[in-house]
Formats: C-alpha cells, sequence, structure tokens
C-alpha cells in the first residue's frame, strides 16, 4: 500500500511539473477588447464578451503551442471610455490587436485610435459603411448594414408583400438601413411608407395610427432598437392594424431572452439572428461552441454571441499564422486578415480589400412557442414561418 502511494505521489508530480512546464512554454499573445459590460447596450456587449472568450478558450483547447489572454475594458456604451479604454490597452497593455466593439458611433472613434497606434481592429459589432469607407488598412469586420438589408428584403419577398411601413430611428445605422431596404423592395414594385421617430420616443401610438389609418400596410420593419420594439409592438396590440400579417425588427429581437422577459409581446415576430433556439448545429465546430458556451456560461447561446465568437474566432487563427511565419511583428496579422476565406457559424467570411465581408447576408427567425426558429433563407431554416401571423 505505502509503495502504491508512493508511486501515485511521483506520478501526479510528474504530471504536475509536465503541465506546468507545458504552460509555461505557451507563446502568450495578448488581445485587448472593449464593449459594454454596463450600460443601455450592456445585453449585447455581454453577448459580444461573452463570444470573445469561448473563441479563446477553444482557441487554447485546440492550439497547446501557444495561449490567447484577452484584457477586457467596459466601455458602458461610451465613445469617449471606448477611446481611453483602446488607449489603455494599446499604450500601457501593450496588446497586439483589438477584438470586440458594439455600435458603429462607439466603434467609429475607438477604432481611429486603434489605427493612430498601428493596431488590427477586429469586430463584429458595427454595420455603418463609413466605418470601411475611411481606407484604414487596420480595420476589419465579419459584419454590415448590406446583409441586414439582403435578409429583410428577402423574406419580404418570399412573403409577396405589397405594402410595408417602416418605422425608423433618427440614427445614422437605422436611417441607412431603412433607406437601404426602402429602395431595394421599392424597386420590385412594393410601396413602402416610412415613418422616422426621435431617439427617446415612447408613445408610438401616433405612427401606428398612421400604418392602421393612412398606410393600410401588409408588414411593418422595425428599424430601432430593443426598447423601440417594445413600444412599437405595444402600441400594435393596444391599435390592433388590420391589414398587418408580419412584423420585422433587427438585433436582439430574436432571442431566447426577449421572449422570457416579453412573451405576450414576442409570438410570430421576425428578428435576425444566426443561431435557432435550441441551438441547432450539425457540424463539429458548432457542437463544440454551443458546448464550450455552456459550460462557460450555463445557457444557450443567442444571437451577438455569435458574432463575438466568429470575429475573435478569425482574429485569434490570423495571430497564430502570422506569427508561425514569422510576420506578427512585421505587419503580418493585416496579411493574414486580408487572405480570410472561410466558412464560420455566420457562413462564408471572405476579407475584402477594405477590411469588409461584402458576400454577408444574416438569416431571420420567428419567435414561435418559446423557440426561435430559422425562417429564411431556404438553405438554413429549421421550421416554416407563421404567416400571416403577428402578437395581437
Amino acid at each position: 500500500m505505502e509503495h502504491s502511494v508512493k508511486r501515485f505521489t511521483v506520478v501526479l508530480v510528474a504530471f504536475c511539473f509536465i503541465l506546468c512546464f507545458s504552460n509555461a512554454s505557451a507563446e502568450e499573445f495578448l488581445v485587448g477588447s472593449h464593449v459594454p459590460l454596463t450600460g443601455p447596450t450592456a445585453r449585447s456587449g455581454i453577448a459580444q464578451h461573452e463570444g470573445i472568450m469561448v473563441a479563446k478558450e477553444l482557441f487554447n483547447q485546440q492550439n497547446p503551442k501557444y495561449k490567447i489572454t484577452v484584457l477586457t475594458v467596459d466601455d458602458e456604451g461610451s465613445p469617449a471610455k471606448a477611446v481611453a479604454g483602446v488607449e489603455k490597452l494599446a499604450y500601457k497593455d501593450n496588446v497586439l490587436a483589438i477584438s470586440g466593439g458594439y455600435g458603429s458611433n462607439v466603434i467609429g472613434p475607438a477604432s481611429d485610435a486603434a489605427n493612430k497606434a498601428g493596431l488590427v481592429y477586429m469586430t463584429g459589432g458595427g454595420v455603418s459603411d463609413h466605418l470601411v469607407a475611411r481606407g484604414y488598412k487596420t480595420f476589419f469586420r465579419v459584419n454590415n448594414k448590406l446583409g441586414y438589408s439582403k435578409a429583410m428584403v428577402g423574406l419580404y419577398t418570399e412573403m409577396g408583400i405589397k405594402s410595408l411601413s417602416i418605422l425608423y430611428i433618427t440614427r445614422e445605422v437605422t436611417t441607412d438601413i431603412a433607406k437601404d431596404v426602402k429602395n431595394s423592395i421599392g424597386e420590385k414594385g412594393v410601396e413602402v411608407f416610412m415613418h422616422p421617430f426621435d431617439p427617446g420616443t415612447t408613445d408610438f401610438k401616433p405612427l401606428i395610427n398612421k400604418v392602421k389609418l393612412q398606410d393600410k400596410s401588409e408588414a411593418i420593419l422595425m428599424s430601432c432598437y430593443e426598447n423601440d420594439y417594445i413600444g412599437i409592438i405595444r402600441a400594435c396590440k393596444v391599435l390592433k392594424p388590420p391589414t398587418v400579417k408580419a412584423i420585422l425588427g433587427f438585433w436582439a429581437l430574436a432571442t431566447a431572452t426577449m421572449w422570457k422577459e416579453f412573451s405576450d409581446l414576442m409570438p410570430n415576430v421576425y428578428g435576425t439572428t444566426p443561431v435557432p433556439y435550441p441551438p441547432e448545429y450539425r457540424t463539429d465546430e458548432g457542437k463544440n461552441f454551443v458546448g464550450m458556451y455552456k459550460k462557460l456560461f450555463n445557457k444557450s447561446p443567442e444571437d451577438d454571441v455569435v458574432f463575438g465568437y466568429v470575429q475573435a474566432q478569425i482574429l485569434f487563427d490570423s495571430i497564430a499564422q502570422a506569427h508561425n511565419k514569422g510576420t506578427l511583428a512585421k505587419g503580418g496579422l493585416i496579411d493574414e486578415l486580408r487572405k480570410v476565406k472561410r466558412d464560420t457559424l455566420l457562413g462564408l467570411v471572405e476579407i475584402d480589400e477594405k477590411g469588409d465581408n461584402p458576400g454577408f447576408s444574416h438569416t431571420i427567425a420567428q419567435h414561435q412557442n418559446g423557440k426561435i426558429v430559422i425562417v429564411w433563407p431556404e438553405k438554413s431554416v429549421t421550421g416554416k414561418k407563421v404567416f400571416p401571423g403577428v402578437p395581437w
């Protein structure tokens, strides 16, 4: 017995020595991140952060020679705090690159600061055209405004609607997407009614009255944000526009969280998301992603988690590739990112000369009895859409 205990102790010590030696010899790469972990956009920022953490854990697990360490700053959704965070990460912490950011109004100045510091900035949280129009060699993203417009026009075309009311908040990105949809679907002969509203609007009954009495449209598009969705749908439930057959919104709408918090408002509502609920992935990568996410956070992933994961996954792999070639300190990371062409949980990501992903096209899902069912495009569907179908 004593001999067995001694032998076990020797083996345990040897194992610990090997493990410590392995960890100590791993090449460490510091990556900075800024996201809103608090503030009005915290829900989306936290999801982005969680996706980055999943990418980090899977990378470190699958690449034992390397270790990604992520230093995260809570920017609270403030452009000024995001800039200060990037400057700290660049000049004090000496990170290799920046991963994250949420909201084009925050990502714009933050990536300006990263560019001045000569740091690569990779995001899945900003879709404004101006982000890629600056000509920065350091800026990269996996999604864009056009991908949202294409998806919504595709769904409405499949529905065969003849008229559409677009309610949009007067911010740059939401206004641009509203106009893109109007132009694209208008070319198909659909009559479009535009209804802008100011940030801070809480009473949407006057707008819904216009939809009901003047537009008499067959569908509503909400180009806005979470609080606006809730206000608009509540107004619809009161006024019940009889001609409307479908209501659709953008980000952070087709999520299990929205169903849990506003189950009376969500039935049959459409929103953009790359992941159904419960998650359904057939590939090993998808299964590994969901498994690691549940291990780390004990819940199922939602849409912004996938965007955080994919952009970080691409960044981390490109860092390793540049290091392997001995070019990481000579601008090699930029070169590797410009070569990216790979299938991801967001579909094909192929980076162009502007750092954009021009082939991006979102998927659309519908709330159905607590489930998030992908209904467009055909290649991605996990169930049939309920149409006509509205929450009132």
